[in-house]
């Protein structure tokens, strides 16, 4: 009986393929309201949260705070240019990497009164300058990050399975 495993594992992707850029899948089957899991693409942290509707309806009440509230700036595919910066509203996903200087901004999902915002409603905190942003990687006017996280090129392969690193949209 001829067994295919060898085979088939040749046709995956090596740890180097995958940091230079080969879609890598991120499954959000098990990910709960509020939480946040991390993948890797092309050597980068992506960050997928699945939003509360809380947190999806604080989104346009801070948007005049914020310094890129259409995401205008290129910072995002276009299926993404959203108030969610999103394809599906509930589902984040994003590039773990202040615009400022290349940090790792910390996931503060609470909204609840932090030292650098008094009426926080959630999103990231990069600790190394003070930048802020939304839990739609919108950033705050007034701090040292330029422009709004980046959203991945990305597309639904399930309901349940997302390919970051490939451009697209709903499965």
């Amino acid at each position: 009986m001829y067994n295919g495993v060898p085979f088939r594992a040749s046709w995956m992707p090596s740890e180097r393929g995958q940091a230079a850029g080969v879609a890598v899948e991120a499954d959000i089957s098990k990910l709960e309201l509020g939480q946040m899991i991390r993948v890797q693409w092309r050597g980068k942290p992506v960050w997928v949260v699945r939003r509360t509707e809380e947190m999806l309806d604080a989104l346009p009440e801070i948007s005049d705070r914020m310094r890129d509230p259409q995401s205008v700036e290129p910072q995002q595919p276009e299926y993404a240019q959203n108030i969610n910066r999103s394809i599906k509203p509930e589902i984040l996903v994003l590039v773990g990497i202040c615009t400022h200087l290349g940090c790792s901004p910390s996931f503060v999902p609470e909204a609840v009164p932090q030292p650098y915002e008094n009426d926080w409603k959630g999103g990231f905190f990069c600790p190394c300058h003070g930048s802020t942003f939304d839990l739609a990687g919108r950033v705050y006017k007034g701090v040292p990050a330029p422009l709004n996280l980046e959203v991945p090129p990305h597309q639904y392969i399930s309901d349940s399975l997302i390919l970051v690193g490939v451009d697209g949209g709903a499965a």
